[in-house]
């Protein structure tokens, strides 16, 4: 190949590689000849949420170095994706890193991920969902390092304040509309939250929808149950007793709960670290969502532990993140930064410890994970697109493209 076709190719492929799964072997039939020194160095990069993420990966790897004597250096991304976008197309990738679930697939499709699932005795403490999540052809590639669901939470002083009690947590649609509209007035709206399907999707899947089967080999997005749930959230928009984040002055359902500008919202269990920090005297509570005509339903989010493809230190990577997943230490990432651990051993510790994390936990056990297709990201950053404009938007017309994009989408990343 010549030089100047191979710059352009390895350009081509940085940029595209998150989006296409282009492969990080690109060009090279090379296998990265591993270390087999006793004390290697790693490097490890996240993408935080916080100094108290931050500080609590630095403190795990410090703690790991002292156990295994290899030494760890925790870099924090401005840019996950097209940092490692431009590091598995240079072949110089961090040897294990944070994987998001949209992006997993595109990743694991160009080869830059280094399947190690089989090399876990006890992979089975983590659950179905979250294995299923991160497999790939069939393996397991990578372990799901913390996960999230989604609960309503209620500001309980504007709760009390409208004459309200914890029996009137809504426990179907019809209550939910009931107390959004006594919840709105004077300033505050009865349910605020993000203007994205990782929000609004939990009403699809009350509904009995979903945007794909199980299988992720077809696309189940044009559906009435799908249009039956996004219907409804625009019956509330177009009452006025359901805002999105933004058109209160806010950035995202904690801050509006914070403010007092909404009463209740939907939001994952990182709103513990978000309202501890930014709003500590603000009283609030966790509900389970309420259900829909299909019963209940909430969405789960995670990541996993990435080991790259091209790292000469695979088999120390692979050792570090069963240190990093191990059931203490998830604990320990709970108890810095609100996250649920994924191992079935530790999430039931966990609950024990946080009693009010009840409707998250609980919600583990019913909850939809993520679409993981390759070149799938592009389809729900369209579909976040066009929720936007729910409140006078055709909802049907947005799950017919929704449908026809997924379809080509599924076509080309199987």
């Amino acid at each position: 190949m010549g030089t100047r076709t191979a710059v352009a190719a390895l350009a081509t492929c940085a940029a595209l590689l998150a989006a296409t799964g282009c492969s990080s072997d690109f060009g090279s039939d090379k296998k990265p000849r591993q270390d087999k020194s006793a004390n290697q160095k790693l490097t490890v990069l996240i993408a935080t949420s916080g100094d108290a993420e931050t500080q609590a990966v630095k403190a795990a790897a410090a703690a790991y170095t002292k156990k295994s004597g290899n030494s760890v250096s925790v870099e924090v991304a401005k840019d996950m994706n097209q940092q490692l976008a431009q590091a598995f197309a240079g072949h110089k990738p961090p040897d294990v890193f944070y994987v998001n679930s949209d992006q997993f697939a595109n990743y694991a499709k160009g080869g830059s991920l280094y399947p190690y699932g089989d090399r876990i005795s006890d992979a089975d403490d983590f659950s179905q969902q979250l294995r299923t999540s991160f497999s790939y052809d069939g393996k397991l590639v990578c372990l799901p390092k913390d996960t999230s669901t989604l609960g309503l939470a209620v500001n309980t002083g504007l709760w009390k304040k409208a004459g309200l009690t914890e029996k009137d947590y809504p426990k179907s649609w019809e209550e939910l509309r009931t107390v959004a509209d006594k919840l709105t007035g004077n300033g505050v709206t009865g349910l605020v939250t993000s203007d994205e399907y990782q929000r609004l999707g939990v009403f699809m899947k009350q509904a009995g929808g979903w945007l794909t089967d199980p299988d992720q080999k077809k696309m189940t997005a044009d559906t009435a149950e799908n249009a039956k749930g996004l219907e409804f959230v625009q019956s509330l928009l177009k009452s006025g007793s359901m805002k999105f984040a933004k058109q209160v002055d806010t950035s995202w359902g904690g801050e509006a709960l914070g403010k007092g500008k909404a009463a209740m919202t939907i939001e994952g269990n990182w709103l513990e670290g978000g309202m501890k920090l930014d709003y500590p005297e603000v009283k609030y509570a966790v509900a389970p969502l309420p259900a829909g005509p299909a019963g209940q339903g909430t969405l789960a989010f995670s990541n996993c532990w990435g080991v790259a493809a091209d790292s000469a230190h695979r088999d120390a990577g692979v050792d570090l993140v069963k240190y990093l997943t191990s059931a203490q230490q998830q604990l320990d990432f709970a108890d810095a930064f609100g996250v649920m651990p994924t191992r079935t051993s530790a999430l039931k510790t966990y609950a024990e410890k946080q009693p009010a994390a009840k409707a998250w936990v609980d919600g583990s056990a019913y909850a939809q994970g993520p679409v993981t297709i390759a070149g799938f990201d592009k389809v729900l950053s369209q579909f976040n697109t066009e929720l936007q404009s729910l409140r006078t938007a055709d909802p049907k017309k947005i799950l017919a493209d929704l449908q026809r994009n997924g379809e080509q989408a599924i076509a080309k990343g199987n």
